[in-house]
């Protein structure tokens, strides 16, 4: 048992949980407020127009979505901030991806994506496979590819930079 010591893993921010826990509670409060003031009512033998209530529910109602809307904004700003994070370094890890060469043994003897097939057939066009093949033996990196280059490149330049 060299390793006996547990994992650490980090825990979310107690901002973040707490931000949660008060939308949840707000939600909550919101909910049982108002149904709670609609149950009194039928209680007393009447209805929520009958006694005064629906006043009442009308401005819990409009308090809680105005709270529940401002604890959203609190915790829309901390998962707008992750997304760009996450954009930033996808595109710094894609710039980087797209540069390196694929074929490793590419300009080499040795190179076994180096040789071509082609045929032709009566008049037609010859066939060939060095159109597949050649950018990889002359040592292309992902961006450099016919097909797949332009597509990488227009999924690098979408992300956000900083």
């Amino acid at each position: 048992m060299l390793n006996s010591r547990p994992a650490r893993h980090r825990a979310p921010s107690q901002r973040v949980l707490l931000r949660a826990g008060l939308l949840a509670t707000v939600l909550g409060a919101a909910a049982l407020g108002s149904g709670g003031q609609a149950a009194m009512a039928a209680e007393h033998g009447g209805t929520a127009e009958k006694s005064g209530v629906a006043e009442n529910l009308d401005a819990a109602g409009k308090g809680g979505a105005v709270a529940a809307r401002s604890a959203a904004e609190g915790l829309a700003a901390p998962a707008r901030e992750t997304v760009r994070g996450t954009g930033i370094a996808l595109a710094r890890t894609l710039e980087t991806v797209t540069g390196l060469q694929l074929d490793p043994l590419a300009n080499t003897g040795t190179d076994p994506l180096d040789n071509a097939v082609g045929t032709q057939v009566a008049d037609f066009r010859a066939v060939s496979t060095a159109a597949l093949t050649g950018p990889l033996a002359r040592g292309a990196s992902l961006g450099e590819l016919p097909l797949v280059g332009p597509v990488a490149n227009g999924v690098i330049s979408a992300l956000p930079r900083s």
